[in-house]
Order: C-alpha cells, then structure tokens, then sequence
C-alpha cells in the first residue's frame, strides 16, 4: 500500500460567475460530489460554495491528477444538474480552476475557510489567495 498525504484547496466557478448554484442544485452538486469522490477514492475534508463558486478541500491519490479530479468533478455534477427535473437554465461550469497544495499544519484552517463560505462572504471576510480560479 502507498503512503500519501496530498492535500489541496480547489476553487472552481460557475460558467461567467452568474449566481446559477441554486439552493435546489446546490443540493443535487453536493450529492453528486461526494458520490464522485467516492468513485475516484478522493477524500473530500471540507465543501464551502456560495451562488457563484466552489472550495473544496480534498486529498487526492498520486493516481489521480489534478486536473482529472476536477474534470471529473464539475462534469458529473454539471451534467446531474442538468438532468434535474423542472430544470430550464443550462448549468456549466467555467474553464479552469484554482489549486493550491496544503501541507498538514495548515489543514485544519483552510478546512474551516472552505466550510464557511456563506458567512465569509456575507460578511466579506474572503481572502483573495483563496478565491482566484484564473490567472488574472
């Protein structure tokens, strides 16, 4: 058996940052999330989102890039949300992402970032290293 530690804060935003994650998919996005990661042996620490964007908290096995965690993430989720009933507006995701490694020390505080994203946000107290998703 491998030993890994291999943490990260991944930010990824709805398609143009239109408020489209609804009380409704926001449900459906969380269910299908954790059945994913399940499928992938990703284990998730921490889900915070607010209308526009995502954190998570994750471990990813060295098997696993980055980059096909997240493809398979947004693409389940987005493609459930579209197939929810009564669903009239097509759900996308945007193009990239953020990602940030995390050692073990920091774990447990970028854990309780990504949870709270409703009350940071409603309060305004996001820091800016943890919320790009792009180059700018």
């Amino acid at each position: 058996m491998t030993y890994w530690r291999l943490h990260y804060h991944l930010v990824f935003s709805t398609l143009n940052r239109l408020p489209t994650l609804t009380p409704e998919r926001e449900k459906l996005f969380y269910t299908i999330l954790y059945r994913k990661a399940k499928e992938l042996e990703v284990i998730i620490h921490a889900v915070g989102n607010v209308e526009d964007h995502v954190h998570l908290v994750l471990s990813i096995p060295p098997k696993l890039s980055v980059a096909d965690c997240v493809r398979h993430l947004k693409g389940a989720s987005a493609h459930a949300i579209n197939l929810m009933p009564g669903n009239t507006e097509k759900f996308a995701w945007q193009r990239g992402y953020g990602a940030l490694s995390i050692g073990d020390r920091s774990l447990t505080t970028v854990m309780e970032y990504a949870a709270k994203q409703k009350e940071r946000h409603r309060e305004n107290r996001v820091l800016a290293v943890y919320e790009r998703d792009d180059e700018e």
